[in-house]
């Protein structure tokens, strides 16, 4: 079997954001087939050591803490003329455990991780992250917008430097591919774990409400998922319950700032934070919502939904990402488009059956991840 060095920026484990699902899922994909030897960092401690379970698909295992503020990365940045998102992660253990693997074939998960390897056989950058920090800038004022201009300009030199290095370049969707170029780009889209995520299967559900549940699901530190819910909670959902007084907004997720926080304070509003399993409350839902303005890549938020049979409202960007078809309302204008499906549950219902069979039809990880047997040659390195 072939050795394949996996770095990633976040230990992917446990699955439950939208980086460590891809990369758990494409871990795991490598490991049936090769010998994986991963190195990655922990931003919690509870991720540096993860269970036996997930330790036997690995032929060896280094998880170094990233505790390096990002005042100090700001800084280094700023004296080494190179972007914060880079030394944000450059840390000496994890060079030492590279330089522990020199014949291994080279999976890097993230641009952050770029900088260990002078020529991996698959760059996987998942988004293109100079365009988000472009978008970014674009948004902000004053010293943000330079930073972020910066960011932008530096991170996508960098990223043209290791594409024409690496074998191949990966991107999660069709649409970041295209929009990033190059002779040696593939998208390798993300599926979704339809036997897990499925209205039929065994989790605890919800007593019956009659009153109409408007569910946002995602990493509550995230900016775009910030702005999306603080949007929708304060501009959308007073228009929502003028016709629909009982309607509730529930953002779901990890995290949630003080920004998040404080939204619990609006009428009908209610902020989880984390929870143990996000299937109850995709269950109960009378409509799941991705308003985001900013999306890179492919929403697991929305496949997640479409595969719990759920009515999804999504925007264009949101949707961009995702083979839909005709079974999410696609709307910019949010909370006309909920309003819309509240109305019609008879069409709601269709609508979800019809998301459930294009994720069973289209997003199984098997054959999303399929591509990677040929570029890392892991077919032959099996008949071998």
């Amino acid at each position: 079997m072939r050795d394949i060095l996996f770095l990633a920026h976040r230990v992917p484990f446990p699955p439950d954001r939208g980086d460590k699902i891809r990369s758990f899922h494409i871990l795991k994909h490598l490991a049936a087939r090769a010998r994986v030897h991963l190195v990655a960092f922990a931003d919690e401690a509870a991720d540096r050591d993860p269970p036996p379970a997930f330790r036997r698909l690995l032929a060896s295992c280094t998880i170094v803490p990233r505790t390096k503020s990002r005042a100090r990365a700001l800084a280094e940045a700023m004296a080494s003329g190179r972007p914060v998102s880079l030394t944000a992660f450059a840390h000496p253990a994890i060079a030492a455990a590279v330089a522990e693997h020199p014949h291994a074939a080279t999976y890097v998960f993230s641009g952050q991780m770029a900088q260990y390897i002078a020529a991996p056989h698959i760059m996987d950058f998942v988004d293109v992250d100079s365009a988000k920090f472009a978008a970014f800038a674009d948004a902000a004022r004053g010293p943000m917008r330079w930073l972020m201009r910066r960011e932008a300009r530096l991170l996508s030199t960098f990223e043209r430097d290791v594409a024409a290095r690496a074998s191949a370049t990966a991107f999660v969707s069709a649409a970041e591919a295209a929009l990033f170029g190059g002779p040696r780009t593939v998208a390798i889209e993300n599926g979704i774990d339809t036997a897990y995520f499925d209205p039929q299967a065994s989790f605890v559900r919800f007593p019956a409400d009659d009153s109409p549940l408007i569910v946002f699901t995602g990493q509550m530190d995230y900016r775009p998922n910030i702005d999306a819910v603080a949007a929708f909670a304060t501009q959308a959902l007073p228009a929502i319950r003028r016709r629909y007084p009982a309607a509730r907004f529930a953002i779901v997720g990890r995290a949630p700032t003080a920004t998040v926080s404080a939204l619990a304070r609006e009428d009908g509003v209610l902020v989880t934070g984390g929870v143990d399993d996000v299937r109850p409350w995709l269950a109960a839902a009378d409509v799941c919502v991705a308003p985001l303005l900013l999306a890179r890549g492919v929403q697991n938020k929305v496949l997640e939904a479409m595969a719990m049979a759920r009515p999804v409202v999504a925007s264009a960007a949101a949707a961009e990402g995702i083979d839909h078809g005709a079974s999410i309302h696609v709307a910019d204008d949010a909370a006309d488009a909920v309003c819309a499906v509240l109305a019609d549950p008879l069409a709601a219902t269709a609508l979800g059956k019809g998301a459930r069979a294009q994720v069973m039809h289209r997003y199984a990880w098997d054959a999303r991840l399929a591509p990677l047997d040929a570029l890392l040659d892991l077919d032959q390195a099996r008949a071998a």
